[in-house]
């Protein structure tokens, strides 16, 4: 019996379609359990945040600190309205895995007072970009949105002067923004001009009874940028200068620690019209309280 010829060439065929079968083929692509980072070419995926979780808002805040910030919580006549004053009222969120907050108020014959603190965690859902990095662009919007001042005139005038000194610019040019209406001074300056005589208008009608400039945030305490808190923070402080309502002053400190945005927003009114708000003991108080929630989260 004759046997049949041995083709090599089939066998080649047979065993290049078999590993088609079972390897990841140019047709195929990579297979569908594979994993980031298992490939050369592949991104590793991004960092996630350093927290997780949050903890429960309302606890986070020492009753004594409450006492400070919340006068005449002390002296409610009704023991259980104290207490439940004490312990806050949740604000109302939709996943308390990414937000969190809680609210005090209390109102007494001199003022009332107003407390929030809140909790974001921020979660990026691009696995290219982390956390943290998320949590920063959110931080910046709302340092953006708080129109915190720029940099001082003073620098910018040091800078000019440097520039003129070194022979660099044209004795007869007009300073950047100049209009050619006002004498020659820049116009950089005088949108806060306009705002700080507004605030004195308002300040010095005839039912404030005080000074014109009572009303103005006291040089060194104008919202900035604040130091050693957190990985970056920013104080914003607002006073309604209304004349037909009673002026409040609200005082917000925000910050961030990697993935997560603590913002404590306090607020005081007085009984009487005549009445401004303590701008420097409030800023001291909100920071004071922001400082410590920072620590709890470093714990």
């Amino acid at each position: 019996m004759q046997r049949k010829a041995y083709v090599p060439g089939v066998a080649t065929l047979l065993a290049a379609l078999l590993a088609g079968c079972t390897g990841g083929g140019a047709l195929g692509g990579e297979a569908d359990d594979s994993k980031p980072g298992e490939t050369g070419g592949t991104t590793a995926a991004a960092e996630p945040g350093k927290y997780r979780t949050l903890r429960e808002p309302c606890s986070q805040v020492e009753p004594g600190t409450l006492d400070s910030m919340l006068p005449g919580i002390e002296e409610m006549p009704d023991e259980e309205q104290q207490e439940k004053a004490y312990e806050g009222e949740p604000t109302v969120t939709y996943d308390t895995d990414r937000r969190v907050g809680c609210r005090w108020k209390v109102e007494s014959s001199d003022a009332t007072h107003h407390l929030l603190v809140d909790f974001e965690r921020v979660v990026s859902y691009d696995t290219a970009v982390s956390d943290d990095t998320r949590a920063t662009e959110v931080y910046s919007s709302k340092a953006q949105k708080a129109n915190l001042p720029e940099p001082s005139a003073s620098t910018t005038d040091d800078e000019e002067q440097e520039g003129a000194s070194d022979g660099d610019g044209d004795a007869d040019a007009k300073p950047s923004g100049d209009t050619g209406t006002d004498g020659g001074e820049s116009g950089k300056g005088k949108g806060s001009d306009k705002a700080k005589d507004k605030d004195k208008g308002d300040a010095g009608d005839s039912a404030s009874g005080g000074s014109p400039t009572e009303a103005v945030t006291p040089p060194g305490l104008e919202p900035r940028i604040l130091e050693d808190l957190g990985d970056e923070a920013f104080l914003d402080d607002a006073l309604t200068t209304a004349a037909s309502a009673t002026r409040h002053r609200t005082v917000t400190v925000v910050f961030r620690t990697s993935n997560v945005i603590v913002t404590v927003e306090y607020d005081e009114q007085p009984g009487r019209r005549t009445d401004i708000p303590d701008s420097k003991e409030m800023q001291d108080k909100a920071q004071e309280l922001a400082g410590k929630l920072a620590d709890k989260l470093s714990e």
